[in-house]
């Protein structure tokens, strides 16, 4: 545990302007970024006796080991800066609003020549217009099936599309009519875009016009005594109604505005966010993040509010934000918003009316995602504290590994041998730092393995910290960690006491002295150390059958297992639909496509040519020398029947 005065600044050192700083850890890792309309007032506040401090901050200033800074002109660029740095740095101190899952949109792909209605997740792309966020894929997919009878438009992959207009004949979709069919030409592309249009339209919010139009023309064909016709159109408007009953209207004066309703209590905050289009709504979605720090409420709404628009595409962006409470920058934040819509974005608190009632349901349901996230994570908590704190008494080490790193080996054979390493940090995995590693000595055992891959990892350690660098681990020119720069509190392997021997073998000869080891085998769970002062390496350390110490370590190893099964898995599958043309140098994708194209086979390639190589388009005479040499010395003896084992001859 450091004190903050060993790096305090010196006096006049840090400056009065606005700026963004980062505290970094002994190994120079950022823990900690904030920003300040003043750096030397802000800094300061940090450097008061710690007694006086929240015990947060308390924790974080007696955790690091250095501050540095930067100065920028605006609230605005420093409010940029620090979301640009929490991203980048993921620092353990600063509150952090992570979804469990990646919510789907219902999105059109405005930007194709015939576009396209589907189920979209993750980042927001160009040429795409997106609606939502919905709780789940299944009802985008229940809405857009309920409006294709009304707006027929494209709903198809494109290599649906493409078959379609290869054979000629639409798609049931095109047949049972909620589809227009412009693969078959059935509608014009302009045509297909105003369906499309009419969609969008409809998706936001201008429904009433709709509604009458369908209306009107199903009295006229029933005054006409278009019967068939008059029962499509009332149909169609059962169609529309039944969309919109899903669409509960919430402001009756068609606002455009996005709700946010939190909970917080002293160790994590819930955020629900409702939005709202055309006065319904039309998506939900929400975090629920521990809080690292000692943030005001101002500061929550603020970096919520940062973190719902940091990837969102403009249309996206509402002209209204309803918050309980206004964030602690809200001029600039408001002007970020408004530069980022490209229109004029409004931060308010409602008082009174509709929006301060739909604030108070957004709130409710906040409360109710939290209540379900204690229980469901109140047991998880508490759990990863105790194994932690399980695995330091159990196996005596000076404090708990915060920082796991498990290896486990795959190969089937001693061939295709491959190798793993996961990272778990505070019990959580860390799946960023997740390692994969090719054996280079094939036929070599498990154990070999296992001491080439513990070495090649800790070698990389001490080139990370190469002497020189201002601070051991940190890259002096970026400012990012080098990789494999952090030293874990445990290694853990897959295997009993040869693999363990290899591992410490390894960290042996590199000189590792202050780095935990221990092995995990499968056949009774058994936890193995290897041989030093306090242990001879005979026995086994006997963990409780059910301690959460051992669950930790199982399920770490158990991810190893899985990520390494993984990697091999693929490597064997490269390996067997692998083709004689892929180690030929200069020669990618396209030119095999072109070759297979025109000769059909490899066998008839190895026959062929250098000029008769060379008149295939796209080559020229030195790629089809390449070609022709690399074929030649690879190749294959004869083809053998299986089934009586003759030899065949090649045809």
């Amino acid at each position: 545990m450091a004190d903050p005065a060993t790096y305090r600044p010196a006096p006049g050192e840090i400056p009065v302007e606005p700026g963004v700083y980062r505290f970094r850890d002994a190994q120079g890792r950022v823990i900690y970024v904030g920003k300040a309309k003043s750096l030397r007032a802000r800094l300061n506040s940090y450097f008061q006796d710690v007694a006086g401090l929240h015990e947060r901050t308390a924790r974080m200033v007696t955790t690091a080991a250095s501050v540095d800074w930067t100065v920028v002109t605006t609230e605005v660029e420093a409010l940029q800066l620090e979301y640009t740095w929490i991203k980048e740095f993921d620092p353990r101190f600063n509150v952090k609003y992570r979804d469990d899952k990646s919510y789907p949109w219902l999105a059109v792909t405005v930007g194709e020549e015939v576009p396209r209605v589907q189920v979209m997740r993750g980042a927001q792309r160009k040429g795409v217009r997106y609606f939502g966020p919905y709780g789940h894929a299944w009802a985008i997919r229940d809405t857009v099936d309920t409006l294709l009878r009304v707006f027929p438009m494209r709903s198809c992959s494109a290599g649906v599309y493409r078959r379609a207009q290869g054979i000629g004949r639409p798609c049931l979709l095109g047949d049972i009519g909620k589809c227009a069919a412009p693969c078959v030409g059935r509608v014009t592309p302009e045509e297909h875009r105003g369906i499309v249009d009419d969609f969008m339209a409809f998706m936001g919010g201008q429904t009433a016009g709709f509604t009458r139009s369908i209306e009107q023309r199903m009295k006229e064909a029933a005054a006409n005594q278009e019967y068939e016709l008059a029962a499509k159109f009332r149909d169609d408007l059962g169609a529309l109604s039944r969309a919109l009953e899903k669409q509960t209207v919430v402001l009756g004066d068609g606002t455009d505005a996005d709700v946010l309703g939190f909970v917080d209590d002293p160790l994590e905050v819930a955020v629900q966010i409702f939005s709202v289009r055309g006065g319904r709504i039309r998506g939900q979605r929400g975090w629920v993040a521990d809080k690292a720090d000692e943030a005001g409420f101002p500061e929550l709404v603020q970096r919520a509010v940062m973190t719902l628009y940091e990837n969102t595409a403009a249309e996206a962006i509402p002209r209204q934000v309803l918050v309980p409470r206004l964030p602690a920058d809200v001029e600039a934040v408001t002007e970020l918003l408004t530069e980022l819509r490209g229109g004029p974005v409004r931060i308010r608190v409602p008082q009174r009316g509709d929006k301060k009632r739909l604030l108070e349901t957004v709130e409710q349901n906040a409360q109710q995602v939290m209540a379900r996230h204690k229980l469901k994570r109140a047991g998880d908590l508490t759990a990863r504290s105790k194994a932690l704190e399980e695995i330091q008494e159990y196996l005596e080490l000076p404090t708990a590994p915060l920082r796991i790193e498990c290896y486990d080996i795959s190969n089937l054979q001693g061939t295709e041998i491959v190798a793993s390493m996961v990272v778990f940090e505070d019990g959580l995995p860390r799946k960023a730092e997740y390692r994969r590693f090719t054996i280079r000595h094939e036929g070599q055992s498990d154990v070999a393995a296992m001491h080439e891959v513990i070495t090649r990892r800790f070698q990389r350690l001490l080139k990370a910290r190469k002497e020189g660098d201002e601070i051991p681990g940190i890259d002096p020119e970026t400012g990012l960690p080098r990789k494999f720069a952090y030293a874990p509190g445990l290694v853990v392997v897959d295997g009993g006491p040869p693999q363990v021997a290899a591992a410490q073998a390894a960290l042996d000869e590199l000189g590792i002295t202050d780095v935990a080891l221990c092995g995990l085998a499968k056949r009774l769970e058994e936890v193995w150390v290897p041989h030093t002062e306090h242990s001879d390496g005979g026995d086994p350390v006997i963990f409780p059958r059910t301690s959460e110490a051992l669950y930790l370590l199982q399920r770490v190893r158990d991810e190893a297992h899985r990520f390494a099964i993984a990697h091999h898995r693929q490597r064997r599958a490269k390996a067997m639909t692998g083709s004689a043309l892929d180690d030929v140098p200069g020669l990618g994708p396209t030119r095999r496509k072109a070759l297979m194209a025109a000769f059909g086979s490899v066998r008839k390639i190895r026959a062929a040519t250098v000029d008769e190589v060379a008149a295939v388009p796209g080559f020229g005479r030195a790629t089809a020398e390449s070609v022709v040499a690399a074929l030649a010395a690879d190749t294959p003896g004869p083809a053998v029947d299986m089934a009586t084992g003759e030899i065949v001859e090649d045809r």
